[in-house]
């Protein structure tokens, strides 16, 4: 019986395909911390699905949208799935506390951004939502690297982010509190798209939500 090989110049050409893929996988699990995000032993296609799911190029959309038209809650109890990789939930009071630095330092009101907060994780630094937003303002992890986060799972720096979010919010349409929430949830091109809140009912009962906990 003839067993057919594979030439050499062959075997060379599939083992650096093989190197090739491997590597690539390698960056992409260094650039969303993959490895540190999957301790119940997922898969690596099963956590880079889970990482990347609906994340969109607009920034709006990072905070839990799935897309411009059809809007999922980053926030409330359905999202507050905890992850093993983020650091141990911190006390209310710290929250808080770190709410009320954030606040001053990108000149957000306080009780504003708490309400936000409280909407988007119920405080929770480990919230990770089935769309992959994180921790307490729950920032998908293409828009907390715009703002500069570089660990989406560090409270102080997921609050700071949310909070420098906000603020860009509120400038963008005009210190409009109504509009700049709405935008967090369903992102800035959507309220542009239709010229306030859009007629999506997540996204209306989030502002509601929001507005309510703020008066």
């Amino acid at each position: 019986m003839q067993i057919n090989t594979v030439p050499a110049m062959k075997q060379n050409d599939l083992l650096a395909d093989i190197n090739n893929v491997q590597k690539r996988i390698k960056e992409i699990e260094d650039q969303f911390s993959i490895k540190n995000f999957s301790p119940e032993k997922m898969t690596f296609d099963q956590t880079l699905t889970k990482q990347m799911k609906d994340v969109k190029p607009d920034r709006g959309s990072g905070i839990g949208q799935q897309t411009a038209d059809t809007v999922q809650s980053a926030g409330r109890n359905d999202s507050q799935t905890p992850s093993a990789a983020a650091v141990h939930n911190v006390p209310p009071q710290q929250i808080e506390e770190m709410i009320q630095k954030a606040a001053v330092k990108y000149g957000v009101d306080a009780k504003l951004l708490s309400a936000v907060a409280e909407t988007e994780s119920n405080y929770n630094a480990e919230a990770v939502s089935s769309a992959g937003a994180v921790g307490v303002m729950q920032l998908m992890p293409n828009t907390a690297s715009e703002l500069g986060v570089t660990n989406p799972y560090d409270a102080q720096q997921n609050i700071e982010g949310g909070a420098k979010y906000l603020k860009e919010l509120l400038n963008d349409f005009g210190g409009n509190v109504r509009e700049a929430v709405a935008a967090y949830n369903a992102g800035p091109q959507a309220v542009k798209k239709y010229q306030g809140v859009p007629p999506y009912a997540e996204t209306q009962n989030y502002v509601s939500h929001v507005l309510d906990l703020y008066q």
